[in-house]
């Protein structure tokens, strides 16, 4: 069965040559580059001990590299576990013990406090830094490109991603090919991505927006990206004239709205802005709408369900909304207390069922029972409610109750 995402990756690219990655320095990558050099990765992992299933966890600085130690990760049929850069050493020990992985990949100037963690649990440390040079990229240069990806089922995990522990100790959400696979389909065709559409990616790529939202939708389009390290709101101005596409957070849009050099003409090529991972303001989305003559779409998702729905392409986007259900995925409000569905309207919890909702949390199968509801919906936690025309809005957490 070809459930490994990176085959439908491969799959998805009519011409392989096709150009893919312009980084900030202005070199350029085809997807015969990305994935080539995923393959060599890919092989360095196995010599290096990786088998199916395990997990290789990667606190590592965004770069093409990085990105094709992801790649490289799913190819092998391992799980990817990305990690916040700016954790601490004692940060990264609670999720080294448990994840357990058979590699930890890291910055060079982390290893020595890093690799007496790796080895206390049985894993292996190889280095990566921004430049993509290290431990990793030597072997890796040893390698051949080429690597038969290992078979894997839709529902065999591909990442584990830690929610940021808010109400409790950090959970690793367990998701699978099919749940990062079906997600992308979903976003492809909601906001009409193709291999003419140019993204600028100025996120950071150990969560879900930076490197599933943003890349799984890129490559399952065959489309190209300009890969930048950080937003900078002067950088990007420069670069929107050669783009189509934008996915930020709300801070990229008011950092754009204080630089006086953007106006309609700023942005005549740019077909979406996108906005996601905190509540876009009101405000935000109007001032934006009054400068550039655009609206922002908004979109809701969370680590455990990649995204849950999104404002249409085509049709009203309106502010204070995160819009009407993905395809294939259900929305409904429910009392947070008895689990019983709420009239039109009323602020109740958010629950969601689809094939992009999480396997369940890293061994924690209590847990993962307590989030989940009879009927297979998931308990988000956030409080919401949908209005009279169907448009989802989300109000606070559960907890603020």
């Amino acid at each position: 069965m070809k459930g490994n995402i990176f085959q439908h990756f491969v799959d998805a690219i009519h011409d392989p040559s096709a150009h893919f990655i312009e980084t900030a320095t202005g070199k350029h990558y085809s997807y015969t580059d990305v994935f080539a050099l995923s393959g060599r990765i890919a092989n360095a992992l196995v010599a290096a001990g990786v088998k199916p299933d395990d997990r290789v966890a990667a606190q590592v600085e965004k770069s093409v590299a990085a990105l094709a130690l992801y790649l490289a990760v799913v190819r092998c049929g391992a799980v990817f576990n990305p990690l916040n850069t700016a954790y601490t050493d004692t940060e990264i020990a609670y999720f080294i013990g448990d994840a357990k992985p058979a590699v930890l990949v890291c910055d060079p100037k982390r290893v020595a406090g890093l690799g007496p963690i790796a080895s206390a649990n049985g894993a292996r440390i190889l280095t990566l830094d921004a430049d993509g040079a290290g431990t990793l990229i030597q072997s890796a240069d040893l390698q051949p490109t080429a690597f038969d990806s290992v078979q894997r089922h839709p529902d065999d995990l591909a990442a584990i991603l830690y929610t940021s522990g808010t109400t409790g100790r950090s959970k690793g959400a367990m998701l699978s090919h099919d749940n990062l696979l079906s997600n992308a389909k979903s976003l492809v065709t909601a906001w009409r991505f193709t291999s003419a559409d140019v993204l600028i990616h100025a996120l950071p790529t150990y969560h879900t927006h930076g490197l599933f939202v943003a890349t799984n939708t890129v490559m399952l389009s065959g489309a190209s990206m300009i890969y930048l390290p950080k937003f900078d709101a002067d950088q990007v101005l420069q670069l929107l004239p050669r783009a189509t596409t934008l996915m930020g957070v709300p801070t990229f849009y008011t950092r754009l709205l204080d630089h006086p050099k953007l106006d309609q003409q700023a942005v005549c090529t740019i077909r979406l802005f996108i906005s996601g991972s905190a509540p876009l303001l009101a405000e935000t989305h109007h001032e934006w709408m009054k400068r550039t003559g655009t609206a922002i779409l908004e979109r809701y998702g969370m680590t455990e369900t990649n995204m849950n729905t999104s404002n249409p392409y085509e049709g009203d986007r309106i502010a204070g909304t995160v819009g009407f259900a993905l395809p294939n995925v259900e929305v409904r409000i429910a009392n947070p207390e008895t689990g019983a569905l709420l009239p039109q309207g009323e602020i109740g919890v958010i629950e969601v069922k689809g094939p992009n909702v999480f396997k369940g949390y890293w061994q924690m199968p209590e847990k993962t029972a307590e989030e989940f509801r009879a009927d297979g919906f998931f308990i988000t936690g956030d409080l919401g409610k949908i209005d009279e025309r169907g448009y989802v809005h989300i109000v606070g957490r559960a907890k603020d109750l």
